[in-house]
């Protein structure tokens, strides 16, 4: 299953006491300086990073072929300068970066040679598969030439560890077999941050500007595209999750810094919220819009970053006073008011569905938390929507969207993290030395250990992981006779449950003796 390179980011609502958004807590970050040296230093505006399994390595003899077979980096530089798009200084200055990655690859050896090469060959590919436009080349580049400076000398970081460059702002990540790479949620994330702290302004414009001339023209506007391979989705793509939480930065900040080109921006940004895939993440249903989580996978539905994508819209169109970001945010809304109820089990949540329904992965624990708090974001928005409505006599055109599906389900799944599973287990027959299982069942995610016991003696033990739903065990009952069977079960929160069940054990069948 797809999983979002979810951080634990929370935009404020638009009208919310500051008191009631989560606070960011200090999160380790590396800093490589201009001295070569790394440090580690606790940042108070970045929020905590989920722990993520890191996307698998890719395959580098396919991306190989596929580079060959197109043209250079070199030759699509000489393109670009003699269309006239790209001026003589910066294409000598992207060959330059180029060359001194090459060269500093021939020098490098094992893992930190592997993590160059992954992204050099990113580079290569996206000159060959004609994905050289003048707007991609800043991210492109400034990514060869992080991962040449950290890689020719700077410790190698644990998976998914973050960090940053002396004189920058931009949040960078660690994707074995990927290099380092921009952490886009991570970066507006921090911006978020920087925005509720009230003290940091100048922070806040230097992060936004230096993010938006890393900005892509895509889907008629500017995206902040990834540009690397994570579960099976090929660079360069968007994700609504991220594009989401870079329209509440910038529209909190054209307004904290009276900076109306972040309203610019920001309305540029709403492209890819307009845009089907791959290009963007908008899939229109028959209620209104869904906002995907990743623009490669248009069958997903991921209901934590949609969320989130939707109060980001509202941010910036109760902001700027936007027609177009108001009628993306309902149409979307209106989605979600029809699918949410599918990602609420009864006892916990789940992370994602397929388009077409049915089953469903069950969130973590800090997914579960990530979309409960995304939930409470747009439950006070709506909220204050309401409250805003009602104080002018309800003149405004539409009335605002009911909020009570929204601060309902996150006070359910707050319930769902105190609440200890339940699990079932009826009576049992098995046969004496004869296959079978013991069957039951456990209502959410858990940690799930099965004891058999015959009298005081244990025969069986097991322990996994399972979710909500049945389970059997297999067991081979060497002695018949009555059995006792424990279950005790430890949801992802810490609750925990028991139950027991008698199993009896017939004797083995007789054999049948053979006629003479």
């Amino acid at each position: 299953m797809r999983r979002t390179l979810v951080l634990l980011a929370v935009a404020a609502a638009v009208a919310v006491p500051i008191a009631a958004v989560p606070a960011a807590d200090a999160a380790p970050v590396l800093v490589l300086g201009a001295d070569g040296h790394v440090r580690t230093r606790e940042d108070p505006y970045l929020p905590p990073a989920a722990p993520l399994p890191a996307p698998a390595p890719v395959d580098a003899v396919p991306r190989a072929r596929a580079a060959a077979a197109g043209p250079s980096v070199p030759a699509e530089l000489r393109r670009l300068q003699a269309a006239g798009t790209l001026d003589p200084a910066t294409a000598a200055g992207y060959h330059d970066a180029y060359v001194a990655a090459r060269d500093t690859l021939r020098r490098l050896h094992g893992y930190r040679r592997t993590q160059l090469a992954a992204v050099l060959g990113q580079v290569r590919a996206a000159a060959a598969g004609g994905r050289f436009i003048p707007s991609r080349l800043p991210a492109l580049f400034l990514t060869l030439q992080r991962n040449r400076a950290w890689w020719a000398a700077a410790p190698i970081p644990a998976p998914g560890r973050r960090m940053t460059f002396q004189g920058s702002r931009i949040v960078w990540q660690h994707y074995p077999g990927q290099g380092l790479q921009i952490q886009w949620l991570g970066t507006f994330g921090k911006a978020n941050a920087l925005w509720r702290s009230g003290d940091h302004d100048p922070d806040l414009r230097r992060l936004l500007d230096e993010a938006l001339g890393l900005a892509t023209q895509r889907a008629g506007g500017i995206a902040f595209e990834y540009q690397f391979t994570f579960d099976g989705g090929r660079p360069p793509w968007v994700s609504g999750l991220a594009q989401g939480t870079a329209l509440s930065a910038l529209s909190r900040a054209a307004v904290r810094l009276s900076a109306p080109a972040y309203f610019d921006a920001a309305r540029s940004a709403l492209g890819i919220f307009r845009t089907p895939p791959p290009q963007g993440v908008r899939v229109d249903t028959p209620a209104g819009a869904h906002y995907l989580q990743y623009s490669y996978a248009p069958s997903q539905r991921i209901v934590n970053g949609f969320t989130q994508a939707l109060n980001g819209l509202h941010d910036f169109a109760a902001l700027a006073n936007d027609d177009e970001g108001r009628a993306l945010f309902a149409s979307g809304e209106a989605e979600l008011r029809t699918e949410l109820p599918a990602f609420d089990t009864g006892a916990w949540s789940l992370y994602s569905r397929a388009a077409t329904g049915g089953g469903g992965m069950e969130s973590d624990l800090g997914y579960h938390e990530l979309l409960r708090d995304f939930l409470r974001g747009l439950c006070d928005r709506l909220t204050a929507d309401a409250r805003r409505a009602a104080s002018v006599g309800g003149t405004e055109a539409s009335p605002a969207p009911d909020p009570a599906p929204y601060c309902q389900t996150a006070t359910r799944f707050t319930d769902d993290l105190r609440t200890p599973p339940v699990l079932a287990i009826a009576p049992q027959r098995l046969r004496q030395k004869g296959s079978g299982a013991i069957r039951f069942t456990v209502d959410k995610v858990s940690w799930v250990t099965i004891t058999i016991r015959r009298g005081s003696t244990v025969v069986l033990q097991r322990t996994a992981r399972l979710g909500r739903g049945r389970h059997r065990i297999g067991f081979r009952p060497a002695k018949a006779g009555p059995h006792t069977i424990t279950l005790r079960a430890v949801d992802l929160a810490g609750n925990a449950a028991t139950a027991t069940g008698a199993l009896s054990v017939a004797p083995a069948a007789a054999k049948r003796r053979r006629a003479p």
